[in-house]
This record gives structure tokens, C-alpha cells and sequence, in this order.
């Protein structure tokens, strides 16, 4: 039997907190595993997700903590690998171990005849389909994720999407479009956007504590010099559909030095670890710039060096330099350390992950009060998507700011092409008085049969 009207549904949940706060409870049997109550299956945000590697793993698991979540659909085109590990060491993940997880995790509400169970899929098109599904997840290597999430949008769906934004710099501006034009709501899995720490960073430097900001150095990992698995060319395994998971990329020869783990190391997929992390770190530093400063004017790749390998042809060691509106000077390296640093002309403040180091170490307290700008709430990643999905308001990483963060890096690359700096116009996205490089930044390519 069918649910209400996917639009029933919504109207549903777009009451907010408000209409949920005396839900109708399922039986005892479906509590949650932490004991709490689960909100009854009106009242839930339904997800589908669409790839299940350790990411999609790690975005399952934060799902399923959520009371007002029900996960009804899994999609991948492995059934089973092991990433980069040995077969049969270490975790699991594709498929069928996704599929598993979900069910166990839903043990209790299938005994008592609340919970039908979780779809298992090996094509994201069925899966957008689905009438059930309020929300798609997408944690596919970066070639899939604007055919993905493009997928889902129009099927009406709510989108959570893997970073960076796209793969292709014109993928993301058919994907923003679309979702102002159908007002979807959409969160880019930039989690650092919701960690205390990088709130409370770009808090202190927003309230000008550092002065005026004169360069920012954002630092991210380096790039695979040499194989980083077995490079042997072999047929592909049984239990992964390669031509699905190849799609619109070119078909490579299948190795496991460029499948699981390591495909990013290849254009044809990724964009390396360059793209892999521009859009945390950059995001973070431009976060920390007022929006009017926030405008990029110059780019220009500086001191790139690549593997000797032909297995990857994404850099090793890379800068991008780069001029904002207002005269801030930015350097995006793996020659920084991994992190942002802000440097003002009354201090500096980095911060990565784990920590803040700054000029004033009174700074480095979480009981510092920055001053009156704050940045927008958010009690985590996950949960502000599904807040999102409920009353109908932008998250905390849409896409139009996830492009934007990621922009230095579709530049750095063509400027790195064309050997020479670029110009660029914030406004109208477009590098100006240089229509070979231009070009070289709106070009996608597809293998038949796929396109936007």
C-alpha cells in the first residue's frame, strides 16, 4: 500500500518543531536503540542512499541516529568490497552490508511488524523514483555527483550531496538553477560548517579581532605521487558493476589502484586531493570574509608538480594564488599546514580539525565571547539537513556556497592548463577577457549514453 501524496507529506512535515512535538508513537518494540521514543512513520524523514563506501558509511551511521529518520532504501554498484583493504579484512561496505546494517539497526520495530524492511538497489534511478523517499544521500565518487543529485531533485527529493559540490565547474551552475527552481532543500556534506570549532574560528575573525585580514593561508593534504594500490590491470570483480560505475567517465582499465579509496587520484573521477578538500578548508577561510570581501578577482597556479605514474594526473604538490576584492591575498598549498589561517594586521588565528592556535591565546578558549556576529545555528550536520527538510529553510552549506569555495580550484586548474594567470568576474562566474581558458572551465564531457 502506497503513502499519502508526496506533497501531503511534506506539508506534514513542513509544520516544524511545532506540529512534531506530540507525535504519534509506534509501539514499544520500535523505540530507538538509545531508548527514546521514535516519532511514528508520519512524522519521519525518509531517506534513500546512493553510494555506501566509507563515506556513505559514515553518513549511513549518523543517519540512523536520528528518532526522526527512516532509512527505506540503499543503492550501490558493489555488493560488497573491503575500500582498499585486503578482501575480507577490515570493514565492509557496498551493498548488501549497507542493506544488513539498516535492518539490524531496525531489529526491534521489525519484530513488531512496524518495519518492512530496507530496500537494496544497483541503480540511483530506481531509487530517486521511489514515492516513499523524502530525502536522497549522495556519497558517490565527485564524476557521479551532479547526474546524482540532478537525478533526485527532479524527482522531487531533498538532497544531501557529497563535496565537492561537482565534478565539472558548469555541473554546478545546472545544479543550483535547478534547485532554486524547484526549491529544493540542499545540504553539501561540508561538515566542518557545523564543528564547534571552525564556528567558533570564524566567529572570533568576523568580529574583527584580527584587524584587517591581509592573507589567508589555507592548507590541504598533497596528492598521490605513486600507486596507492595494486596497478595491475585485471578484469573487474564480479561483485562491482564497472560499467555503472564508470557511467559518464571515461571506461579506464580497471586496476584497484583507481577504484575504491584511490579513484580521485584520475580526473576522469576526482579532481584529487586538491578538490577532495578545497571545498573544507577554502570554505572555512572564505566563510571567515565578509561577502563583499569574499569576491575573487586573480587566480593563478603556482609550482605545480605531478606523479610520475600515468595511474593519476592530478597534481602532488600544488599552490593557488589567490587576489580577493579589498586586496586579500590567498594561497591555497599543500605547502601550508593542513588547516586555515588567517592573518590580520592585529594578529592570526588557525584552526583545523582538533584545535585553534592564534596570536592571543585568549582566543583559544571555548568560553571566548567573539563578539555579536554569529554564525547561523547548527547542532550538527545531518540534523540541520533533516531540520531543513521539516520546515522548509536553507541549511547551513547550500550549494551556491559550496560552488563558490570550490571555484579556486576548477581555476587553478585551467590557469595551470593555460600557464598563465586569470581574471575573474564574482558576479557573472566567468574568467574575463580569455575565452580559451573560459572554454576550458564550462567544458563536461559525458560517455553516451549519460548527460544532464
Amino acid at each position: 500500500m502506497k503513502g499519502p501524496p508526496r506533497m501531503d507529506r511534506r506539508q506534514f512535515l513542513g509544520r516544524g518543531a511545532a506540529a512534531l512535538a506530540v507525535p504519534a508513537f509506534v509501539s514499544a518494540g520500535a523505540l530507538g536503540l538509545s531508548g527514546c521514543r521514535r516519532p511514528g512513520p508520519s512524522a519521519r524523514v525518509t531517506v534513500g542512499m546512493v553510494g555506501l563506501g566509507a563515506q556513505g558509511f559514515d553518513n549511513l551511521r549518523q543517519l540512523l541516529r536520528l528518532s526522526d529518520v527512516q532509512v527505506v532504501a540503499v543503492c550501490d554498484v558493489d555488493s560488497l568490497h573491503y575500500r582498499d583493504n585486503p578482501w575480507g579484512e577490515g570493514p565492509q561496505y557496498g551493498r548488501e552490508p549497507a542493506q544488513a546494517h539498516v535492518e539490524k539497526h531496525y531489529a526491534a520495530a521489525q519484530k513488531s511488524g512496524n518495519y518492512s524492511g530496507c530496500a537494496a538497489m544497483t541503480d540511483f534511478r530506481d531509487l530517486c523514483a521511489r514515492a516513499d523517499i523524502d530525502a536522497v544521500v549522495i556519497s558517490t565518487p565527485d564524476h557521479w555527483h551532479a547526474l546524482c543529485a540532478l537525478e533526485a531533485i527532479r524527482a522531487g527529493k531533498d538532497v544531501y550531496g557529497e563535496k565537492p559540490l561537482t565534478h565539472f565547474f558548469d555541473e554546478a551552475r545546472v545544479l543550483c538553477d535547478e534547485v532554486a527552481k524547484r526549491k529544493t532543500i540542499f545540504q553539501t556534506g561540508t561538515q566542518q560548517r557545523s564543528m564547534p570549532v571552525f564556528r567558533r574560528a570564524v566567529e572570533i575573525v568576523r568580529n574583527g579581532h584580527l584587524g584587517r585580514i591581509e592573507r589567508i593561508e589555507v592548507g590541504l593534504p598533497d596528492g598521490y605521487d605513486k600507486p596507492m594500490g595494486d596497478d595491475k590491470v585485471e578484469s573487474p570483480p564480479d561483485h562491482l558493476n564497472y560499467e555503472m560505475w564508470t557511467g559518464p567517465a571515461p571506461l579506464l582499465p580497471y586496476m584497484r589502484a583507481r577504484n575504491h579509496r584511490w579513484w580521485r587520484g584520475h580526473r576522469a573521477y576526482g579532481g584529487g586531493t586538491l578538490m577532495d578538500w578545497i571545498g573544507h578548508h577554502n570554505d572555512i577561510a572564505e566563510w571567515g570574509l565578509a561577502p563583499e570581501q569574499a569576491r575573487i578577482e586573480r587566480v593563478e597556479a603556482v609550482g605545480w608538480t605531478f606523479p610520475e605514474t600515468d595511474i593519476y594526473n592530478t597534481p602532488v604538490h600544488f599552490e593557488i594564488a589567490c587576489r580577493f576584492a579589498g586586496g586579500v591575498e590567498s594561497s591555497i598549498s599543500d605547502r601550508h599546514k593542513q588547516g586555515t589561517k588567517w592573518i590580520g594586521d592585529r594578529g592570526w588565528l588557525f584552526v583545523t580539525r582538533s584545535f585553534i592556535d592564534a596570536s592571543d591565546p585568549r582566543w583559544q578558549s571555548p568560553d571566548f565571547d567573539a563578539g555579536g556576529f554569529k554564525v547561523a545555528p547548527s547542532t550538527g550536520h545531518h540534523r540541520n539537513f533533516i531540520d531543513g527538510v521539516k520546515s522548509r529553510s536553507a541549511c547551513i552549506a547550500p550549494p551556491e556556497t559550496a560552488w563558490q569555495s570550490i571555484t579556486p580550484g576548477f581555476l587553478g586548474y585551467v590557469s595551470h592548463s593555460v600557464r598563465r594567470p586569470l581574471r575573474w568576474d564574482a558576479s557573472r562566474r566567468t574568467i574575463i577577457d580569455d575565452a580559451e581558458a573560459d572554454a576550458q572551465l564550462r567544458a563536461r564531457e559525458y560517455r553516451a549514453p549519460w548527460s544532464l
